[in-house]
Order: structure tokens, then C-alpha cells, then sequence
């Protein structure tokens, strides 16, 4: 529930809205009366904290739900999508400061996204898009300290995140251009092959045309990839 107020700060969620993410198609007989018990324990323990535990506090009762009286600026989850998003745009020009922010957004994190919310379809998708805008943050990360001349410090980090997930082509890219800036060509092209085998036999794909590209780049050795 608290996930679900989270996730709406200073708009209503509607009690229909929280009894269907809180017990799903199976609604308990007296859910209006189950939500407003979760919402009296919410408050008990937000006024141990020394919060506003009032019914027009925090969190505040309206007509047809609830409202988390607060901004998004107050929420780690939109803190980090507006600093890895001013990150991202300054890869390219700005590495040194695009690698701050990200560092920044990507230090915001303890561990999965919505761990201890519940399992209703709503937080299970924002979740889901909170996990791949982190990865995101990761592969821009990676970006902006190639593109300060970084390569040698993010192959291992690269290896291990490669490992982790096959499927991201990007961290395929990414250390294949680190290793051939490190004059490690043979290892990068051995990358390349690797990731297509994984991709065909795990997903039926080939590479894209980008990694494709690519490969063509660093077999030729060509001058734009330094």
C-alpha cells in the first residue's frame, strides 16, 4: 500500500485502485473495512517515526481514497530517473560530469526496486521499468567513462555484467570497443562471437545491425573506433 502512495505522491489512489493491487481478483469479503486497518497501522508507525500520523497528514484520507502528501522530489525512485536522465544527456559531450550523475542515480539504490511492496500487477510493473531504467543507467554509465578514456577500468566490470545479462547487446558493445581500445582485437572479436551463439541459441536473434557494425569496425581496425 505504501508502495502504491509512493508511487502517486500528491495524487488520490482510489480505494477500488488499492484493494484490487492488494488482493487482486480475490478481494477479502470486508476489504474497505482490511484497507483502512493497514492504513491505521501505516500511520501508527509513521507516527513513531515523528511524522504526521493525523487522517490530513502524510498520508491523507480523501472522499474515494488516499493521498501521500508529499513531492516527487522527497521519492528515491524519481530523484534517480531525473538524475540518470540529466546524465545520459551529457555522455557525449560532458563525460566527466555525465559520470557524477549517473554515479549519483545509481548510488540511490538498496537493493531490488519495490522489494518489500506488494505483488499486485501495478507495483510488479513499475518495478520491472524501475530494474531496466537501472540497467540503462549502467550501460550509460559505462558510455560516458569509455568516452573519457576509461576503457581499461571498465573491463572487469563489463565481464561481470555480461555474465549476468547475456541478452544486453550494449554491454556486448561496450566491452568489445574497451577491449580493442586496451589492444585487445582477438578478445573483442571472440566477444562478438560469443554473443551471437548466446543470442541464437537462447532467443533465436541475430545481432544487430550496431554490433554487426561494430564487429566490421574492429576487424578492419578501424581509425574512428580510438
Amino acid at each position: 500500500m505504501v508502495a502504491m502512495l509512493a508511487l502517486n505522491p500528491g495524487q488520490v489512489v482510489s480505494f477500488d485502485e488499492l484493494i484490487d493491487e492488494m488482493w487482486g481478483e480475490a478481494p477479502l469479503k470486508n476489504a474497505r473495512n482490511a484497507l483502512q486497518a493497514n492504513v491505521k497501522r501505516m500511520r501508527k508507525s509513521l507516527g513513531e517515526l515523528g511524522l504526521d500520523d493525523s487522517d490530513q497528514g502524510l498520508v491523507r484520507t480523501v472522499d474515494n481514497g488516499y493521498v501521500l502528501n508529499e513531492t516527487e522530489d522527497a521519492l528515491d525512485a524519481y530523484r534517480f530517473l531525473r538524475t540518470a536522465e540529466r546524465g545520459a544527456g551529457l555522455v557525449n559531450d560532458r563525460p566527466q560530469e555525465a559520470i557524477g550523475l549517473l554515479r549519483e542515480a545509481l548510488g540511490m539504490w538498496r537493493g531490488p526496486a519495490l522489494l518489500d511492496a506488494s505483488d499486485g500487477p501495478r507495483c510488479r510493473a513499475v518495478a520491472l521499468r524501475l530494474d531496466e531504467q537501472r540497467k540503462t543507467a549502467r550501460e550509460d554509465l559505462i558510455s560516458a567513462q569509455l568516452q573519457g578514456g576509461e576503457a581499461a577500468v571498465v573491463i572487469p566490470e563489463l565481464k561481470q555484467l555480461l555474465a549476468q545479462y547475456p541478452e544486453r547487446e550494449r554491454f556486448s558493445e561496450q566491452l568489445m570497443l574497451a577491449l580493442y581500445r586496451c589492444g585487445r582485437q582477438s578478445e573483442a572479436i571472440d566477444i562478438f562471437h560469443r554473443t551471437r551463439k548466446q543470442l541464437d541459441r537462447d532467443l533465436g536473434l541475430k545481432p544487430s545491425r550496431r554490433l554487426a557494425h561494430l564487429y566490421q569496425a574492429i576487424l578492419t581496425q578501424d581509425p574512428s573506433l580510438q
